[in-house]
């Protein structure tokens, strides 16, 4: 497959003094926003405990074991922000990310021992599915550091009990190991409960010689009152029973080492532990590199220093986004598939690190007099938006990425997908549908960029991870906005009936205008980076310059342990784009 992977065209040029000269208040303004995103992670990082506590305790912190555990610069934080239930706490109580371990990348979770000493709190369970979820798209392995003193139990309501709460995270444990993804864990602390269940249902476990885990904790000195109450007397039983508790707690290396053989080691140093896990690591299924790529590694073309300047800021400027593209994959090169048709999104197969991807991606601007078709002259098409053909070519790309075993990597820069009974009768709705159909039927993975708007339903269909098991996960950056449509729009379908009345009462539309105002700020404020990573809509917010860092990282698991591979001499699609 030579004449196509090695000799793709170019994309892209360098920008022009003019171009430098205009895109300065873009580069302060995107600047500015990721000041914003790292003052939340700065303030995040320092929730709980500080380090010196921990370390006079003989403890390093969550961040500290997995520095320790990785290879040196290999950590690619996600979630970093992720708090669901906004919780006082600031947290989940959860440190995850992607990194390499011993050559082998995995997906990592570690209990932040600064915050209630690593108790399950509200959130925490999603956060667990997340890592979980990329250990199994991508056929990696799931790394626990873990340090739990239990579920936090003025809160248990939200993490206990339901359908998708912290007992699931046991039994995607058992999903993961029947799959062949390994589960590890370097053990700390008392993991009682949860904690304790965190701890045994993993496939490995390495312990510190003070760990332990437990189906109830030492803490437990009592059962329910006698009496179904407290009072004044059974507060003094209480106390008097907790002065005399001097029993060491439960599931200690004694019981879970030295009988029941559980711990596979102890160690007496942190250390230990996780060099145990990298030795362990060491030893798991990796292929070459040279089995997938298709051309030896390189480095973009043009810096990604740039695309500070090319991605507007501003939502209604467009752009061209194979500037984009030029700056993230390997020599600035690509094969766009079906270049002339459906011109509102590219697709198309591009390099990471020598491994080939399928791209799909929104393009901006004018689309033609003529386009979209369906709608004879009724109304025109422009880019972000989508179309029938869009909808065909995405499907089509996805499909032949699935027979050809290629890993997708999408880029969301969308205002939905067209509207009205012209859109309807063009059968957009159903294409929508084929399309997480077909993404679903895939089995490759997959992971999105949403780049500026993600907007209503195409932020589902366009590898969102709403709409597929595929989407490992989602990546934000400065310009990223997430709503089910602009604010602007939505004050306005909210609010246009209830002008007319006013107007018509002869009634001042001043209170009306005010609630408009109210609703497109509130709509801004809930769609900025650091709120959609907060709520979970991306998995983590990047510098834009960073994202091949994350593009190297997901395309090297994914071709580390594939589940299925499909000969480089048998592919179909560089064939279908050369012809």
């Amino acid at each position: 497959m030579k004449p196509y992977f090695q000799n793709m065209a170019v994309m892209g040029a360098p920008l022009g003094d003019k171009e430098i000269e205009a895109s300065e208040e873009n580069l302060r303004r995107i600047g500015e926003e990721q000041e914003r995103v790292q003052e939340a992670l700065n303030e995040r990082m320092n929730k709980g405990l500080p380090s010196e506590k921990l370390h006079k305790r003989g403890e390093k912190t969550a961040l500290e074991r997995i520095e320790h555990l990785v290879d040196p610069g290999t950590f690619l934080p996600l979630n970093s922000l992720y708090d669901p239930e906004f919780n006082q706490e600031g947290t989940t109580g959860l440190i995850t990310g992607i990194g390499q371990i011993s050559g082998r990348y995995a997906s990592i979770i570690a209990s932040d021992n600064r915050v209630l000493a690593g108790a399950w709190i509200p959130g925490q369970r999603e956060h667990v599915f997340r890592a979980q979820d990329i250990a199994e798209q991508l056929n990696i392995p799931l790394v626990w550091v873990l340090n739990c003193s239990g579920v936090k139990l003025t809160e248990q309501e939200k993490v206990y009990a339901g359908r998708r709460s912290g007992g699931r995270t046991f039994f995607r444990h058992a999903e993961l190991a029947e799959k062949g993804i390994p589960v590890i864990v370097g053990m700390y602390g008392t993991n009682p409960a949860g904690g304790g269940y965190h701890a045994i249902s993993p496939a490995v476990i390495f312990a510190h010689e003070r760990s332990n885990m437990a189906v109830g904790g030492g803490g437990i000195v009592s059962g329910m009152s006698p009496k179904g109450h407290f009072d004044a007397e059974g507060a003094e039983a209480l106390i008097e029973a907790t002065r005399q508790f001097k029993q060491v707690p439960p599931g200690g290396v004694r019981i879970h080492h030295d009988r029941t053989g559980f711990m596979r080691q102890v160690f007496d140093t942190e250390e230990g532990v996780l060099d145990a896990m990298r030795s362990f690591m060491a030893g798991l299924p990796l292929y070459d590199p040279g089995t997938f790529r298709v051309a030896d590694p390189a480095d973009p073309l043009y810096p990604s220093g740039d695309l500070n300047r090319i991605v507007p800021f501003n939502q209604k400027r467009v752009y061209k986004i194979e500037q984009v593209m030029s700056r993230l994959f390997d020599g600035s090169e690509h094969l766009e598939y079906r270049p002339d048709y459906a011109p509102e999104v590219y697709c198309g197969l591009a390099r990471v690190d020598g491994f080939p991807v399928g791209v799909i991606a929104n393009r901006q601007g004018f689309l033609g007099a003529d386009y979209p078709k369906y709608a004879k002259g009724a109304y025109t098409g422009i880019g972000g938006k989508l179309y029938r053909e869009g909808l065909i070519k995405m499907n089509e790309l996805v499909m032949y990425c699935g027979r050809d075993r290629l890993p997708v990597i999408w880029f969301q820069d969308t205002t939905g997908i067209d509207v009205g009974d012209i859109a309807e009768e063009a059968e957009l709705l159903g294409l929508g549908q084929s399309l997480i159909y077909s993404i679903e039927a895939s089995h490759v993975p997959m992971m999105t960029v949403v780049l500026r708007k993600g907007t209503a339903a195409a932020h589902y269909i366009m590898g969102g991870p709403q709409a597929t098991r595929n989407n490992a996960f989602t990546l934000g950056v400065p310009t990223t906005e997430i709503y089910v449509m602009h604010g602007e729009t939505a004050a306005a379908a909210a609010f246009a009936r209830r002008l007319v009345k006013e107007k018509d009462a002869g009634k001042p539309l001043e209170p009306v205008i005010d609630k408009m105002n109210d609703l497109a700020r509130q709509y801004y404020e809930q769609s900025r980076p650091i709120y959609c990573a907060k709520a979970g809509f991306v998995d983590e917010v990047t510098p834009l310059p960073g994202l091949r860092d994350y593009f190297v990282a997901f395309t090297r698991s994914c071709y580390q342990n594939p589940r299925s591979l499909c000969p480089h001499h048998q592919m179909l699609l560089p064939r279908s784009i050369v012809g």
